[in-house]
């Protein structure tokens, strides 16, 4: 059947919760429909490469599951029993139930909840705007970014490294803890041109053979958990064989005599016990990288998802600084752009309207939160309301059995504003359709990159859906809030925020589609110093200064902090009755639990499965494709059995988040996972659990 002719191609920008935020060409077949998506070519970071996920975005749009209409809980919770209401029915019952909670039990009761479904500024930080207006209980997002932008920031002072695209233009490309063909598909795009027009080496540091790896000259597979332990034996090789760039080091960092003398017993024979990789590959990497000074380090999130990852984020950040590959054009290092937008959000956010001194309940501990756990609640009282809105933390958070606990709790009363029934909206008392990102107007800023993207809406909407502007405003105006802010359009707030943050005007980035906030090469690679003080790069990691330059609430006793850089093992250790250790890596089609409901993605992941190493399933009696049970204190997940060589004994790994229904016994995998806060400021350690593995038994 042929695909019907496109009536024009309009620029858009991917929302969603990743680095890349692509730039778009999506074809509109009609004033409400949309055919093709693809990569915009014209864009120097997406380079015309999407993922396949997006490109099959028609079938979000239009997904006949679409939720279409305000909708009230009529049966129990989560029984999926609701009857279809008008949006003043809706709005009108969430502003009365939040003033009678507020009236008895305080402001604090109420904890608006979101995170990064849409990564579209207007569409996702509104709701901040409602809770500082009304002293809402806050939120401490650490759900994604908790580990590893600290682990970045104290070695360099600040969020932000060398253009990406410079990948392009290195000799060697390290790809450190992210299963970029999964996740960020264009790091590849840049990795893969230097190899082909300079020979550039790629190295793939991971924890299984990953599809990225399978293209990697050098692939690294380490136990969990032991990437500084990999990094400071780096380091030790580094100097012992005299790699360091020793003019750079003493010029840019704090290194010293302390420091030489604690890497002196990080040999790589040290370190091959640790990680499980042998001395020659600890050795070979220490060459490649101490003698390709265009050695590029990309370092990605997976590996921070551990209770020491942000001291890994530092540890394998500090090589870069020895070997100074700072100073050439295609080398250095990059995390994230995320510090250097310099946007003013007071107005969207609602910062200068903040009432009061709320407490800030941590995200990732909603599972504690909404069970009444006192140290989780800050001492307070109970959470009675909440509005979520682009997360689906019923499937997302850890410790699922009390996320989805607290969630069903009869005395809490749960809004959720969705563009599809999830698990989340399963548990809620209202349910409210939302639009999609080609429904409403917002901006995005690509922590992969340097522009600040605009997206504008080009189809119509489908049913009743509204967007989280319009939703977050209607309700304020309901709780009597009148600041002018509430009556603005999304256009409106797109415009004042570029206007504070001296950008060029909407209309301006209506015709480019974007603002470039590329920083000047020398200043990207720190070539003035670092953002600290002192402009050296802190080999002694500057845990408390990253706390004071970000707002961090300390998780630790910062004594407990590791001085230098360094392994530090405090990851959840296999023991006898839990002798095997999980992580819950992304999947190719789904991207969090985000596509679990589109047929192209669901086909590409098939059942929910485990990675087993072949000479764990034959000593357990375990044989490909059966059902096999993985557990631990905080419950059981039923998973098919994929005996699969390349990743380390002892290691599990489960890939995508599946529907919780997708489960034989209805369980998700988050069910495994902890909510206890990961040093030094929180953060959820997905990729950190001890479980044991055996034969399900079948009824």
């Amino acid at each position: 059947m042929n695909q019907p002719i496109a009536l024009r191609t309009v620029r858009s920008v991917c929302p969603h919760d990743c680095p890349s935020a692509c730039a778009l060409d999506v074809e509109l077949l009609d004033n409400q429909t949309i055919g093709r998506v693809r990569g915009a070519k014209d864009d120097p970071y997406t380079a015309g490469v999407i993922c396949e996920k997006v490109a099959r975005y028609a079938e979000r749009v239009h997904h006949p599951e679409r939720l279409t209409q305000p909708m009230r809980r009529i049966g129990p919770k989560g029984s999926g029993q609701f009857a279809p209401i008008s949006w003043d029915e809706a709005l009108d019952e969430i502003a009365a139930r939040f003033a009678s909670i507020e009236a008895e039990h305080g402001a604090e009761a109420i904890w608006p909840y979101y995170y990064a479904g849409t990564m579209g500024h207007v569409q996702r930080d509104g709701i901040d705007r409602l809770r500082a207006s009304k002293g809402y209980s806050r939120q401490y997002d650490t759900i994604c970014t908790g580990t590893a932008w600290p682990g970045y920031i104290a070695g360099t002072g600040m969020l932000g490294g060398v253009n990406p695209e410079q990948m392009a233009e290195s000799d060697c490309v390290v790809i450190w803890g992210t299963n970029a063909v999964h996740t960020q598909v264009n790091v590849m795009t840049h990795a893969m041109r230097a190899r082909k027009e300079r020979g550039a080496k790629v190295v793939v540091i991971d924890i299984y053979e990953t599809a990225t790896m399978a293209q990697a000259d050098l692939g690294l597979v380490l136990r969990p958990g032991t990437d500084g332990a990999l990094a400071v034996a780096v380091m030790h090789i580094l100097l012992r064989d005299g790699l360091a760039d020793r003019a750079y080091i003493e010029k840019y960092t704090d290194f010293g005599p302390d420091f030489q003398a604690h890497l002196v017993g990080k040999t790589p024979e040290w370190a091959a016990d640790i990680t499980g990789l042998t001395v020659a590959e600890i050795t070979a990497f220490a060459h490649l990288v101490g003698t390709t000074p265009r050695s590029y380090f990309r370092l990605g999130y997976g590996f921070t998802r551990q209770r020491n990852g942000a001291t890994a984020m530092h540890a394998a950040l500090c090589i870069p600084a020895m070997t100074g590959a700072w100073q050439h054009r295609g080398g250095g290092a990059f995390h994230s752009n995320s510090g250097t937008w310099a946007l003013d959000k007071s107005r969207l956010t609602g910062a200068t309207m903040q009432k009061g001194e709320p407490r800030w309940l941590d995200m990732s501990e909603i599972g504690p939160v909404l069970t009444g756990d006192a140290r989780a609640l800050k001492g307070g009282g109970p959470v009675k309301a909440m509005i979520v809105q682009n997360t689906n933390p019923a499937s997302v958070a850890p410790e699922q059995a009390l996320v989805r606990a607290g969630l069903a709790r009869e005395d809490l009363f749960l809004v959720v504003h969705e563009q599809f029934m999830t698990e989340t909206a399963e548990l809620a008392d209202i349910v409210l359709p939302a639009t999609m990102f080609l429904e409403h107007n917002d901006y995005y800023t690509r922590g992969g990159h340097t522009r600040v993207l605009y997206g504008p809406a080009v189809i119509t909407r489908p049913g009743e859906t509204r967007s989280n502007h319009e939703v977050i405003n209607a309700l304020a105006l309901r709780l009597g809030l009148t600041d002018p802010s509430f009556h603005a359009t999304d256009l409106e707030v797109i415009a004042d925020t570029f206007q504070r943050s001296n950008y060029p005007s909407l209309e301006t980035v209506e015709q480019t589609g974007f603002v470039d906030r590329e920083r000047p090469d020398a200043v990207a690679r720190f070539a003035d110093g670092f953002a600290w003080p002192d402009k050296r790069f802190r080999f002694a990691p500057n845990w408390a200064g990253t706390a004071a330059k970000k707002g961090y609430q300390w998780a630790c006793d910062p004594a407990d902090m590791p001085r230098f850089a360094d392994h530090w093992a405090i990851t959840e250790a296999a023991t006898p009755e839990h002798p095997f250790r999980l992580a819950t890596s992304p999947a190719r089609g789904f991207l969090n639990s985000t596509f679990n409901e589109t047929p192209g993605s669901q086909k590409r992941e098939g059942v929910p499965s485990v990675f087993i190493h072949p000479e764990d399933a034959l000593r357990l009696g375990i044989i490909d494709g059966q059902f096999v049970t993985v557990g631990n204190h905080r419950g059981s997940v039923d998973l098919t059995a994929r005996i699969r060589p390349g990743l380390p004994t002892g290691v599990l790994i489960a890939e995508g988040l599946h529907k919780n229904r997708s489960h034989r016994t209805g369980r998700g995998i988050n069910t495994l996972t902890s909510a206890t806060p990961a040093p030094p400021f929180g953060g959820t350690v997905y990729h950190d659990t001890a479980v044991w593995l055996r034969p399900a038994e079948m009824h």
